[in-house]
Formats: structure tokens, sequence, C-alpha cells
């Protein structure tokens, strides 16, 4: 018999076993510990024990190596003009093609990325398809449905940004003639999609939760995540009121920017959404972050890999005397703020700041820097949506004053550098807060997807081999077009 092979979207709508997570107490307990066994969907689903299981291994997925290192880098970052490769020259220089737009359809980093989205709604899935019948309390059902919908969210947004159409599936296959080989969706109907799990998310997820389930998404979470949706299809008075209802939720930024994305800072008053990451002794496995580590300072004292190095345009965008310079990149032959000395010689002269934990911190036997969570979303991007968005409506007393407030914190108690932005034309306005938002979130996965949502693209990634109406969005995966036997197309151009 010949045998049957599907797609990831297809295989995402299967999904028979679940990865039971095994709970430990700890302020990240809901998700630390990934699969220990695989029960059959007969024997799962039975009770409300089953549904905090489902939804923490949804959880815990995000944090994984293809959502997380590799291919979310080559996907979402080194294309922009941030980010390049980085390591030796010669070590995994298939990343290099995304740095040039010269990337072929075939390339594992690119499959990973899409295969890891829809094992994310895969598991989003099985929750909103089973939980539903499960006899427990109601109002914890609802919350676990309101989380489920914001993975879903989630992983869409981050393949219809980087896809365009992508197939939609909202529920598991039910017939296997119609329901499991589907064709893409046009990207207009996938954002609708994100918006109605994310308006339905909101409506019922908390505002905060206790310690032992700090990392959970919010309520704050689904409406920031519902303002990046509508500022990518620039819809400002959608932005506005999203990230308005935000800032009336009482989110502050962290005083000190380096200090914000350090171990001990995680969930801070800043953070919005974080996957949450730890070390567990005695189980590596638990331990599986791999983010900090392909970041990390390259060589023996470092420990790791140094990928996705930030560039010198990046450093030249930076204002004289701007401190988030220095506490966004590494610079080789200095000494950190936790007093790690870096080499003066090595294969790259500067490293992500962001991604990095202190050398102190390394525990044998895990990848470095595996208790580092990763920062999904947090206030001062939020201020910055609100302020691009106002100054397109022209509501440009709101717009200065966001972006004030990020500035304000750059700036500490130093009058003397970043000064006031004060200007009230719209265009001026507008690259003042294109500027804000490259050196504020520089290394964190926006500014290739920015550049492009705003239009820029052929102005500022053309050097690098850009072209319009193709780099707009990157080719679907091969492999995925040839096991749905053609019914997945390719984007043009490739």
């Amino acid at each position: 018999m010949k045998e049957k092979r599907f797609s990831s979207h297809v295989i995402a709508g299967i999904g028979l076993l679940l990865a039971i997570v095994v709970m430990i107490g700890c302020k990240k307990s809901f998700l630390n510990v990934p699969q220990q066994a695989q029960v059959p969907v007969a024997q799962f689903w039975n009770n409300a024990s089953d549904a905090q299981k489902a939804v923490s291994a949804a959880y815990a997925n995000l944090r994984n190596y293809d959502n997380t290192a590799f291919p979310a880098i080559a996907v979402e970052s080194i294309g922009s003009d941030d980010a390049e490769k980085g390591s030796s020259p010669n070590d995994a220089s298939f990343m290099n093609q995304y740095d040039a737009f010269t990337i072929d359809p075939a390339e594992g980093q690119l499959l990973g990325f899409y295969r890891a989205q829809y094992a994310n709604i895969n598991f989003a899935n099985q929750n909103l398809d089973h939980i539903p019948a499960i006899s427990m309390d109601e109002t914890l059902k609802a919350r676990y449905l309101a989380e489920s919908k914001f993975i879903r969210a989630y992983s869409y947004f981050r393949l219809v940004r980087a896809f365009g159409d992508v197939p939609l599936r909202l529920t598991l296959p039910k017939n296997s003639v119609t329901d499991f080989n589907i064709p893409r969706t046009p990207k207009a109907q996938v954002w609708a999609a994100i918006e109605q799990d994310l308006t339905d998310a909101a409506a019922v997820l908390p505002q905060s939760y206790p310690a032992t389930d700090i990392g959970r998404a919010t309520k704050g979470a689904a409406l920031a995540l519902h303002a990046k949706v509508a500022l990518y299809q620039k819809k400002w008075t959608d932005v506005v009121t999203y990230t308005t209802q935000v800032m009336g939720l009482g989110y502050s930024l962290f005083p000190n920017f380096e200090k914000l994305f350090r171990v001990e800072n995680e969930n801070n008053s800043e953070s919005i959404f974080e996957l949450q990451n730890a070390i567990v002794p005695g189980n590596s496995g638990a331990s599986n972050s791999q983010y900090s580590q392909v970041q990390g300072v390259r060589g023996s004292t470092g420990g790791g890999w140094g990928f996705n190095v930030p560039t010198q345009d990046l450093v030249n965008e930076f204002e004289p005397g701007d401190p988030r310079r220095n506490a966004t990149i590494i610079f080789r032959g200095t000494t950190t703020a936790e007093g790690d000395v870096i080499p003066a010689v090595g294969d790259n002269p500067m490293y992500n700041y962001k991604s990095y934990v202190p050398f102190n911190m390394f525990v044998s036997g895990f990848p470095e820097g595996s208790q580092q969570n990763v920062r999904v979303l947090r206030y001062a991007d939020v201020l910055l949506m609100n302020a691009e968005a106002a100054n397109e409506l022209g509501q440009t007393a709101t717009a200065l004053a966001s972006l004030e407030q990020v500035r304000a914190r750059a700036r500490g108690g130093n009058a003397a550098i970043l000064p006031k932005v004060t200007t009230t034309d719209q265009n001026t306005l507008r690259t003042a807060i294109y500027h804000e938002r490259r050196v504020e979130l520089a290394m964190e996965f926006d500014r290739y997807f920015d550049v492009i949502r705003q239009g820029r693209a052929a102005a500022v990634f053309g050097p690098k081999g850009w072209k319009p109406n193709k780099n707009e969005v990157w080719p679907v995966p091969q492999s995925e077009i040839d096991l749905s036997s053609g019914v997945l197309t390719q984007n043009p151009g490739y």
C-alpha cells in the first residue's frame, strides 16, 4: 500500500495524542515540564485535570526550538537591517539566504517555523474541541478556552505576517475526504479569525493571576496582541482603542531598560506576555529553551553559539548617549553590567544583550541561559503602537505623550540626552516614531515586519536584495506543497 503523508497543517488537525505535563511547585509551575507520556485520546479529556494538562502543554510548546531558536531567528529577524547571521562564516551558512533574500523554498528553517506554528494551533484546537464537553468549573473552563484562543491567535499572527495566505484550521478535521488537505485561506479571512479569537479571549481572561499561574495569557495580552494585529492592517482607530484599554490596566515601564531583560526581573510591571522558561533540577528535557543559547556570546567564555547578531547599521541608529545602545548590544572587548568580560577577539564584534544570561548562571547539563524567558509583548510596544496610530489619526498630543513616556524611561535622569520630541508635523513625527520603535524594540523580532508593513522595505532592505511584489512574504515551504499534492500554492516569485 502506498504510504499516505500529510503536510503540517493537516498533521496539525490530526492530533490524537496529547503531551501530558507534570506540575511542579514554582512560579512557572503550570508549564515547566514537557511531555512525560502520551495518552490515547480515548483515555483523555475526562476531567478538569486533563483540561489543565492540555492547556499547559500548549504553553510549553511555545518555547521549543522551532518557535524560538533558528527557525524563528531566520524568518523573523535576520532579514532586517538590525541583525545578521553571526557565528563563524561557515557555521549554518544557509541562514545567509534570509539575509540576502535568496531563500530556497526547501530550506529547513522555513519548514521548522511553519510546522511549529501549526503545532501550536493543533494544541489549541484540541483544547477548543474537547474541553467544552468536560464536566468542570465553568469559569475555569471558559478561561482555558480563552487561553487556547490566545495561543492560536498568536501563532496565526506569526504565520500570516510571514507567509500571507495560509490554511486556516479552527477545528480538528472531522471528514477525511474534505477536512484534511485544505488550501490556503486569503489573509483577510485569517486576520478576521485572529481578531475574533482575541476579542473572545479578552472578554474572558483575567487581568492578572496568582504567583503559581504567572505567565498565562491575560486580558492585557489579548488586547495588546489585538492592537498589533490591527496595526498590521492599518486599522488606526482600533489600535488606539485597544492600546488605550491596555494603558488603563496598570502596566508601567520598568525603570532600568537593561535590567528589564534579566532573569531576576521576568514578569515585571512592563511585561504583558512572556514565554516562561526555567531550569528544572534533574529534568533537562523540561529546561529545553535554546533562545538564549543560540544568540549567546560565542566561545568558551560565553558558551553561546553567537547567532542573530546586531549590525553596525543598528548601532548607528541610536542617538548619542542613548543608554539603550549598550543595553541592547554586547560589544566585543567590553564588560557587561553583570561583570562578564567579553573577549576582545572572536568571530563577532557584537551580540544580542537582550537574550543574554550572566555566565555564572549557566548550569552544567542544560543549554546555556535556558532559564531566560522570551519577552513577546511589553508595555513599551503598546505605547509606541498608540503613538503611531494616534499620529496617523491626527491626534498629535496623544502621540507625543505616548512617545515621550518611552523616551523618558530611556533618558532616565539625564536631561542632556534624548530631547523631548515636540514636532506637530505628521510626517516628521511619523519618522520619529519609526526611529523609536527601532531602537526600543531592537532584536525583539519585530523590525523586519515593521518595515514591510510601513511600506519602506524596498528603500530599507533593497540594498540587501529585497524585491517588491515578492519579498513581502517568505515562500511556503516546498515540502508542504509537495505533501499537499499541489493543493497548497507557492507565493509569487519563488
